[in-house]
């Protein structure tokens, strides 16, 4: 994955911290961001907005996380809405997608580039 020069990175939380199978909300340049550990072979992370854009609430988060074919994504706990981890699209209703943004893990640091 490339990213621009324009990505600034911010340490979120340990690894450790966020359960797997489970995601976290963390405050990331003023932007609500929701971080998923899914647990695998070795340890996969995503990160979309926090914000269902169907719901207008912050909830994304607190989703369950599943897949729909080969797609990682997470049904938002209110409309039951599907967002592709990897790259924030509503499968649903596409036109309510969110941003995604790169994760990586630097000596079990979690960090986010907005």
């Amino acid at each position: 994955m490339s990213h621009d020069n324009k990505t600034t990175w911010s340490a979120i939380c340990s690894l450790d911290d966020i359960v797997p199978n489970t995601g976290v909300c963390a405050l990331v340049r003023d932007r609500h961001v929701a971080v998923f550990h899914i647990d695998s072979n070795e340890p996969q992370l995503y990160a979309i907005d926090n914000f269902d854009p169907n719901a207008q609430a912050s909830v994304l988060s607190r989703g369950l996380i599943g897949n729909i074919g080969e797609r990682v994504v997470v049904a938002s706990p209110i409309y039951k809405h599907h967002f592709d981890l990897q790259n924030g699209e509503c499968l649903e209703a596409p036109e309510k997608s969110v941003k995604a943004y790169p994760v990586r893990v630097e000596n079990r640091t979690v960090w986010v580039g907005v």
